[in-house]
């Protein structure tokens, strides 16, 4: 049960982007159309897909949007993009590593605006294996230490049941595919969180989910094997410097090596 806990890093990364829903929207819509593409629009043979519409679910993204995005995807839209996946890498403030994680119709504008953004922040774009060799792709699941018990009086919400932790650890280390547990504290409550090969994130996550556990996170990660920290006005420029970086239109994901 080795490692430290990234769901400070996640929920920091949630707050950020809680307060843009207009950008989340756009970006979870491009992800649902290329999963769509890529496997097809039915969410029972198409794990990503599925995968991206538990988050649009959890994110309040309304459902006919959902809808229009899968058949964009498919080809019974009228508006088919050819959108593709990318990874691009770089440095940032205090030479901080980055990696970029992109869905876009267009590449030549994508990487201009990043080469842009890299260099107004004090940074540069570096070279394909620059930076990802210092970062592994896992599964990452964060769950809550307990489940959900259905209420007994009509119209009352379900009631959140704790259990204990080391029992729910002991019981999840027996779903095949799971590699590592950490705990975590989830704004109080006590939490666990689960972490996978990447191919195996989904088939973890539904293994969990048939045990009643309370989920609050799964997603695909990219883990610094190095961290490197900061403090005062150094970690500043840096954490503006990636804030930027998410904000591109066409930016899924930013992960650095900067320890939080």
């Amino acid at each position: 049960m080795a490692g430290h806990s990234k769901w400070s890093t996640i929920r920091h990364k949630k707050a950020i982007t809680d307060a843009k829903k207009s950008q989340i929207f756009s970006k979870l819509s491009t992800q649902i159309t290329l999963a769509a593409k890529k496997g097809g629009g039915d969410p029972d043979m198409n794990p990503n897909l599925r995968l991206y519409l538990d988050k649009a679910k959890s994110a309040g993204f309304p459902v006919d949007r959902i809808k229009k995005a899968i058949q964009k995807g498919t080809g019974e839209g009228k508006d088919e993009v050819a959108y593709e996946e990318a990874i691009y890498e770089g440095f940032g403030p205090s030479n901080i590593q980055i990696l970029v994680d992109v869905i876009t119709d267009n590449k030549n504008r994508t990487i201009a605006d990043l080469r842009r953004l890299f260099e107004e922040i004090g940074g540069r774009m570096g070279e394909s294996g620059s930076v990802a060799w210092n970062f592994d792709t896992k599964g990452l699941i964060v769950l809550r230490s307990g489940r959900m018990k259905k209420s007994d009086r009509f119209g009352h919400e379900d009631e959140y049941v704790p259990e204990d932790r080391q029992e729910v650890m002991m019981e999840i280390m027996d779903i095949e595919g799971v590699e590592d547990i950490n705990e975590c504290d989830l704004d109080g409550v006590e939490g666990l969180e689960v972490y996978t090969q990447f191919s195996d994130l989904t088939k973890v996550r539904d293994g969990i989910s048939k045990k009643g556990y309370v989920l609050e996170q799964a997603d695909i990660i990219k883990e610094p094997r190095d961290t490197i920290q900061l403090t005062g006005s150094d970690l500043d420029k840096a954490q503006a410097g990636i804030e930027r970086i998410e904000d591109h239109n066409d930016v899924q994901s930013v992960w650095s090596n900067l320890e939080l």
